[in-house]
Parts: C-alpha cells; structure tokens; sequence
C-alpha cells in the first residue's frame, strides 16, 4: 500500500512548526508578541525565495505567471492569517490560553466546509464524522476543571476565538485554492510559488504597519537576527510543507492530520518534563487518533 505524499508532509509541517512555535516563544520576550509574530514573515520570505530556484531546477520546469486568480487567493489567504493570529492573541489577553485553543481548533470542521462552499473540494459522510471526532477530542484535551465552555458562551474572548479559528479556515482554504490556480505546474512548483507569494505579501503588510504603529519592534528584530532567522526558516520550512499538502489534497484533510501535534506534544512532555496527563486528556487524545484513522480510512 502507498501512502499518499501529503501524509508525510503534513507530517513534517506540523514538526516544523512546533519548533518554530518554539523559537518564535522565546523571541516574544524581547521582541513582543508582534515583533515575534512578524519575524516569521520577514525572516522567512529569503528562504521561501531560495526554496523557488531549488524546485524549479529539481522539476525542470519554468516559473509559472501568476493569474488573477492566484493573486486573489494568495492575498485572501495572507491577510485572513495575519487578522487570525491578531485575533487569537487577543482573545488570549482575556482568557485562559486551553480555553481559547480549543474555540480556535474548530478550524478543521471550519476548514471542511469553506472547502466544500470556495473550492468544491469534497465532503463524504466519513470524512465529516472523522473530522468532527478529531476536533471534539481536541477541545476535550484542552479544556480544564472550573474552564468549561459554558461559563464563556457569549463572552467577548470565545467571540474572538471562534471567529480566529473561521480566519484561519479561510487562509488554509485561500492558500489551497491559490495552489489549485497554477496550471500547468507539478504540485512541488504550485506549493513553492504560493509560499513566495504568500510571505511577501504578509512581509510588505507588516513591516508596512510596524514602520507606522511599532517602530522599536520592527528595529528590535534586526538585533535579534540569529534567532529570528532560525525561527523565519523553521516558519519557512513549516509553510512549505503546508502548502505541498494543500496542493495534494483538501484542506480539511491537511488540517485534520495536523491534529496529531497534540498527542505528540504530550507524549513529548512526558518524556522531558514527566507531566501526566489526565483522564480527561487522554480521552481526548484517543479521540483525535481515532478520528485521524478514521479520516485515512476514508480517503
């Protein structure tokens, strides 16, 4: 049996990005959350511009033109990212950081539909079972004791979370609908050319609003060079394979795979830390693998 390519990728992205998560968490130290946040626009563009080069000598194939609708979907999808991450972080200033997740990680189902309604991708009965199983179990996983839904029902912070994680759905589903208006272009040059478009465009917007509202941020992330260019390639690296995976198959399944990164976390955790998880979590993490095998199962 084969497995499809954009398992492993999706894979790897995930990997990728919980290591830039990682670099960019240190940075927002000294830098602030938008300093941070940036840094992997700016510090990324270089190394999606050298990924481009590499592909098209690695295919043999020329530079695609883009079209004006790629242009719209790649601008969609820069701009509806950077409104999801400024509303996430804003509904963690007002709410527990698990409680705000678990709003934002009804992406997938979000994602499934946006899917279904932009792009036409399609929606089988078992792939929306799997994918609802999946996100539930991950909202299980991350709410606690005493920090249960409906207690925010209604609330401002649940608003901002639920509304990040439709922002997010829409940049996934943009970005794929960006690699699908490449033609003729082997997956690898149509993932590649929508990264480069994608990062410049959200490099321009935020240096442009930095320059405007947050000077010493934009100037703080020059002296933080070495940490920043480890988190822009790891963020670089991430994307790449993101958009690999969105050139392959739906959104929804990239998404709903991507769930994995939260048993992964915890298993790392425990390793590391010795951190246990409760009855609780471990449901919810039976949940998510239960719901990804389902969603392999059904493709």
């Amino acid at each position: 049996m084969t497995i499809p390519l954009w398992i492993p990728a999706t894979l790897a992205a995930a990997a990728a990005q919980t290591a830039r998560n990682a670099t960019q968490r240190r940075l927002t130290e000294t830098l602030g959350t938008v300093g941070a946040t940036q840094v992997r626009f700016l510090y990324g563009l270089p190394f999606a511009l050298a990924f481009l080069p590499l592909v098209l000598a690695l295919t043999g194939e020329r530079l695609p033109p883009p079209t004006t609708e790629f242009l719209i979907f790649v601008l969609m999808g820069a701009v509806t990212q950077i409104l999801a991450t400024a509303l996430m972080l804003a509904a963690m200033r007002e709410r527990s950081f698990s409680l705000v997740t678990a709003y934002i990680k009804t992406e997938p189902l979000q994602v499934a539909v946006f899917g279904l309604v932009v792009l036409g991708d399609p929606l089988t009965p078992a792939m929306a079972a799997a994918i609802a199983i999946a996100t539930s179990g991950v909202v299980l996983t991350s709410l606690k004791p005493g920090n249960l839904p409906g207690a925010g029902l209604g609330g401002r912070p649940v608003l901002l979370g639920i509304v990040a994680g439709a922002f997010f759905a829409l940049a996934a589903t943009s970005f794929r609908g960006a690699t699908l208006a490449i033609e003729p272009a082997s997956f690898l040059v149509r993932a590649t050319v929508t990264l480069a478009w994608g990062l410049a465009m959200q490099t321009g917007l935020l240096v442009l609003w930095l320059t405007l509202f947050n000077r010493a941020a934009l100037v703080g992330s020059f002296a933080q060079w070495r940490s920043s260019l480890l988190a822009g390639f790891l963020g670089a690296l991430a994307s790449q394979f993101w958009f690999i995976g969105f050139a392959l198959t739906s959104a929804a399944n990239v998404r709903t795979l991507a769930l994995v990164e939260v048993p992964f976390a915890y298993a790392v955790s425990h390793a590391t830390f010795r951190q246990t998880a409760s009855g609780r979590e471990i449901a919810g993490m039976g949940l998510i693998v239960i719901g990804v095998a389902l969603l392999l199962l059904a493709q």
